[in-house]
């Protein structure tokens, strides 16, 4: 079910709203008039975003959140709908990664980026159920990445908690309709790799520079998907054709596409740079309200690469194709 609102009347909570995706969605909303309740650890950060969105024609509300604390979680949605009145859709954005190796990632690196990407969602749609209920209904989008359906080394703690979200939406989606609550509608966006900050945030534990695996596409796209969930929900939506592509060889072939992908992204994922151990901001704050990492150069590739994954997944269709075919005759032998 789409809000019961137009956009325009309409209040929405995004966290992880002070870089990246968070931020182009609340800029997208912005736009439309909506009014955006922002939410993240930086305050500095959510309030540039804030003024930002003020520009732009939108109403916002910061709530300084750390969504791995239910009782703020549940803090942020009830200062959401007293400073608006109600609560009309979610969105759980909020990630944080660690890159390394599974057995190097310290063990309470690893724990964190579970407690704030899936837990942190947990507590998100626990506290925005009762809400939209009494909105007469409403959305919840979450942001589960393409690394919710495939899988690439070195993010073994981000992959876990994307394949454990993009679950969790699936086993709440049919509790709603078990009972009668279809008036609420749970969304997952799987975007391909996308020019944010992200990967200059992640904690690091590979020994080298950390960088998107190409094509790489601007959080606009993104936010632009999300926007449209809010209008026309769906179970779930791809943001950028490569993520679709990519899904689309997975379920084909799926122990070709996760060797494939193994070797692509072992190749591309890491810079010529030499990098100290850090921890990234995986215990603390340090968005700045930017949209964009700076990968401009990178999202150049977007075409070339898009083109031969398109490629290789038609590849893959027929070879499987071609398999299935070969069984089917010598079984029919």
């Amino acid at each position: 079910m789409p809000l019961s609102r137009s956009l325009d009347a309409a209040t929405v909570v995004i966290t992880g709203a002070s870089s990246g995706i968070g931020t182009a969605t609340a800029y997208a909303l912005a736009r439309r008039g909506a009014a955006v309740v922002l939410a993240a650890r930086s305050e500095a950060a959510l309030g540039r975003v804030a003024q930002r969105c003020a520009e732009l024609g939108g109403r916002s509300l910061v709530v300084p959140t750390d969504v791995t604390d239910a009782v703020s979680v549940e803090r942020l949605a009830e200062r959401a709908a007293t400073g608006f009145g109600r609560i009309d859709a979610w969105i759980n954005n909020a990630a944080v990664g660690a890159v390394g190796l599974f057995d190097e990632i310290p063990v309470a690196e690893f724990r964190r980026v579970l407690e704030v990407n899936l837990l942190g969602a947990v507590h998100g749609i626990r506290a925005a159920l009762p809400h939209l209920g009494a909105a007469g209904g409403g959305v919840v989008v979450n942001n589960a990445s393409m690394l919710a359906e495939v899988a690439m080394p070195y993010q073994s703690a981000y992959n876990a908690t994307k394949h454990g979200l993009r679950g969790l939406a699936d086993t709440v989606r049919q509790e709603l309709r078990v009972t009668g609550r279809s008036n609420i509608s749970i969304c997952t966006v799987l975007p391909a790799t996308v020019d944010t900050p992200f990967f200059r945030h992640a904690a690091n534990h590979s020994g080298r520079e950390v960088l998107p695996p190409p094509p790489v596409y601007p959080p606009e796209m993104v936010a632009a998907t999300i926007v449209r969930l809010l209008r026309r929900p769906r179970r779930e939506a791809y943001a950028g054709n490569a993520a679709r592509l990519l899904g689309l060889q997975w379920r084909l072939a799926p122990a070709l596409a996760e060797r494939t992908l193994g070797w692509y992204t072992h190749r591309t994922q890491f810079g010529p740079g030499v990098r100290l151990e850090s921890t990234g901001n995986v215990f603390r704050a340090d968005a700045d309200g930017r949209r964009d990492g700076g990968w401009h150069g990178r999202r150049r590739q977007l075409v070339r690469m898009t083109a031969a994954f398109g490629l290789a997944a038609a590849g893959t269709a027929v070879g499987t194709i071609a398999a299935r075919s070969r069984r089917a005759r010598t079984e029919r032998a």
